[in-house]
């Protein structure tokens, strides 16, 4: 059995406001009215270090029940690293659900934004379950941020992976998926890291996703993440024969190695 989870070796608001000379009292309840500009932006709970020991860490071997789906939301393109630990927050002001560490796999971690309030972020986690999303205060220098023009597109049912950049296409090949009893998952994921193999000889390089099997509870004793790789023959060209991984030609994984650890993969 494939599999794509127990890795070897990686590689790696301004405001104008005039003031009167009014009251104490009379300014309160002139802001408390709604009649006083924008609203202070929400602060993220403190978390004390015995409580953030306690949360469950945000990475492939995890599970964060508490998280909200994936909104749908347009990407922004924009991708973030923790520099240091962050909290993951079950909404903008929220609860403390998870905690992002700064490495995946032994890849350092970059997640896609997909939405943005202030100095709050909204990314995808690389958790159970599939298409899990947080919130995360990236204010005081706590992420690195880069744009990230890239995306996959993966048509299950036609077998076709596209690579594209800025929206141009970049190559196109047919690809394998899981087999009907275990499907490669639907959703939008990202690449989570990069992994040189050295157990497997199936593929030199395996790209895991954020996604998970729906199907196995585990991979050749990993936690059941899904990935993309090559494989020794071309049999798995145009057919679902995997246990949910995604199967490339060898010049497409050549491609995709070049691709920056966050990008969005479009699985339809």
């Amino acid at each position: 059995m494939e599999s794509c989870a127990n890795p070897s070796r990686s590689r790696k608001p301004g405001r104008n406001r005039a003031w009167f000379a009014v009251s104490a009292v009379a300014a309160l309840a002139f802001l408390t009215a709604g009649c006083g500009g924008d609203a202070p932006e929400a602060a993220p709970a403190a978390v004390s270090q015995e409580d953030l020991t306690a949360l469950p860490e945000a990475n492939t071997f995890g599970s964060v029940p508490e998280a909200a789906k994936d909104s749908g939301a347009q990407p922004t393109g924009k991708v973030i690293h923790p520099k240091e630990e962050l909290v993951v927050y079950s909404a903008v002001g929220g609860k403390a659900i998870a905690k992002l560490p700064t490495v995946q796999m032994g890849s350092p971690t970059w997640v896609p934004v997909i939405a943005e309030q202030g100095s709050w972020a909204e990314i995808l986690l690389p958790t159970r379950p599939n298409a899990a999303a947080g919130w995360v205060h990236v204010d005081g220098g706590k992420v690195e941020n880069a744009q990230n023009d890239y995306v996959i597109n993966v048509a299950r049912d036609a077998f076709s992976l596209e690579l594209l950049q800025s929206g141009k296409k970049l190559g196109k090949w047919t690809i394998g998926t899981g087999k009907p009893e275990y499907p490669t998952p639907l959703g939008r994921a990202y690449l989570l890291a990069s992994i040189e193999e050295t157990v497997n000889k199936y593929s030199p390089i395996v790209l895991p996703l954020s996604f998970h099997s729906d199907s196995h509870e585990t991979f050749g004793g990993g936690p059941g993440t899904v990935g993309i790789h090559t494989w020794p023959d071309e049999s798995f060209v145009g057919k679902a024969n995997s246990d949910g991984c995604i199967r490339v030609p060898k010049d497409a994984l050549e491609a995709l190695v070049k691709v920056p650890l966050g990008t969005i993969v479009n699985i339809t």
